[in-house]
């Protein structure tokens, strides 16, 4: 999912005022001139008759005047000590209050932001501004409900602002209720129509699965401005509605555009969930090149690669992914399946798996990863090497996760390496249990039975067996389910992960 593009509550800094258009901004425009005519006023509600007051007076709006410049400058802390000196000599100054909150809420200082605005807020109940402030912060400090009660007193204030439809619309956006967020981002494009709303809401509609109405909003908005982002949504919408041919141009058209790691990803992994491997393989290669420090776009490689039966490459990309995220789970599962077919770089393979298990000793598939790795490894160079380790290691991940079904089958499969038959067998029939559709498990339980002197149990098995490989094309959607897994789980990660 895309975060939204008009000045949302995620892109704002925490606590602060948000206003359609001020992505990535503290404050917006609108909002600084408004600063400026605050203090004047409050200078002048501070006059008193009297040299001697006056004077003071006129000391106390310069220092206020000072910190609203602080502020505006992004320096925070000098702003903040400057009102906390001010503030005691004027407790029931409604802009010092508002203005240290902001202040606050730009450190990530949620409580104390959220102390100050609401002491505002009491000051001028009036004040939308005020509201939308405080609902900001208690946004950021977890209060939703609380948020959702002064955005929508900030709208009761103000029916007909862009600014307060606008807000609650991108609230309810971000706390995922989609179908509520529309009607006040549709709201806010009526009374004032502007390219980041009209993003947002088209975001919304693709999200609330109304198609339709995002394209055709997404297609108006291309009249305004021609952009990347707006095309990537396209792709997004082309994708979901099953025309991936045009989905994949559109990523094209929004990479090209705009070579954003997120654009390059999207139009890899379209390439890549419709085997298109060739094409997909130089887009992510392109990528890496253009950003080395991508952990997803290597992995994304690395699918790209082994798909196209290239596993040596495969590994070394996936590798590179390895270290720059030793604790992602996600580039190990498509390591095991690259290693499993090149196994030529077994000690750093070996090495990666390690880390892994000892990043996450309670997790069942780190240790499982880490067993196969060093059986496999070390069974090319020395066949006696560490099988007690192995051993060790297998039953282990059965400990951590009695239903983790590879490491059942493959403990079986130690054992009959060993020829130790009695013991494969209940590690084999486990497995089945779990999963009665695994073709491999069942043949080797069926060698087991030949083995044990039970033929009539060995046919059953190898008639199953034939069944099932007969049915090899599951195993492909299988494949392309996990790789539909990541793409969709790496965009949704990039999202969340946006300031």
């Amino acid at each position: 999912m895309k975060t939204l593009r008009g000045g949302s509550l995620m892109d704002a800094a925490p606590g602060v005022l948000l206003r359609g258009d001020t992505k990535g901004q503290v404050v917006s425009k609108k909002h600084r001139s408004r600063w400026a005519v605050l203090a004047s006023l409050w200078f002048c509600s501070m006059l008193v008759l009297g040299e001697d007051a006056q004077n003071q007076n006129e000391a106390l709006d310069r220092q206020f005047q000072s910190a609203v410049a602080q502020y505006d400058a992004g320096h925070f802390a000098d702003a903040a000590a400057q009102l906390e000196e001010l503030l005691p000599r004027t407790p029931k100054s409604f802009e010092v209050h508002e203005l240290l909150g902001l202040v606050y809420a730009a450190q990530s200082q949620d409580a104390k932001a959220v102390a100050q605005l609401e002491v505002a807020v009491q000051l001028k109940p009036d004040s939308a501004a005020a509201r939308t402030n405080l609902a900001a912060s208690l946004f950021h400090s977890g209060n939703s409900q609380l948020a959702e009660e002064q955005f929508r007193k900030a709208l009761a204030l103000e029916p007909r602002d862009y600014d307060a439809n606008h807000n609650l619309g991108e609230f309810y956006v971000q706390s995922g209720k989609i179908p509520d967020a529309i009607p006040f981002l549709q709201k806010a494009q009526e009374i004032r129509p502007s390219y980041g709303n009209g993003y947002d809401l088209a975001l919304a509609y693709f999200m609330a699965g109304k198609l339709d109405q995002a394209r055709q909003m997404v297609q108006g908005l291309l009249q305004q401005k021609n952009s990347g982002e707006l095309h990537n949504l396209l792709g997004q919408i082309a994708e979901k509605d099953g025309k991936f041919v045009a989905a994949a141009n559109e990523f094209e058209i929004a990479a090209n555009m705009d070579p954003s790691e997120d654009n390059l990803f999207d139009w890899g992994s379209e390439l890549l969930l419709h085997r298109t491997y060739e094409p997909a393989i130089d887009v992510f290669q392109q990528a890496t090149l253009r950003y080395p420090n991508s952990p997803r776009l290597l992995i994304g490689l690395g699918m790209a690669l082994y798909s196209r039966g290239k596993y040596d490459e495969a590994v070394k990309a996936l590798l590179a992914a390895a270290d720059l995220n030793p604790s992602d789970p996600r580039c190990y599962l498509f390591l095991s399946k690259a290693y499993d077919s090149s196994p030529n770089q077994a000690e750093a393979v070996i090495q990666r798996f390690r880390r892994f298990a000892e990043l996450q000793p309670n997790n069942a598939l780190a240790v499982y990863y880490y067993a196969m790795s060093l059986w496999k490894g070390k069974r090319a160079e020395d066949p006696g090497t560490s099988l007690q380790e192995v051993e060790s290691l297998l039953q282990k991940s059965i400990t951590l996760d009695p239903k983790l079904t590879e490491a059942h089958v493959q403990l079986g499969n130690f054992y009959a390496d060993q020829h130790a038959y009695a013991k494969s067998l209940p590690e084999y029939e486990s497995a089945l249990k779990l999963n009665a559709n695994l073709p491999d498990a069942h043949y080797r339980l069926g060698q087991a039975y030949v083995h044990m002197g039970q033929k009539d149990r060995a046919h059953e098995e190898f008639d199953i067996y034939q069944r099932l490989r007969a049915q090899h094309l599951a195993e492909v959607d299988k494949e392309r389910a996990e790789v539909q897994q990541f793409v969709y789980a790496a965009k949704t990660t990039s999202s969340a992960a946006k300031p």
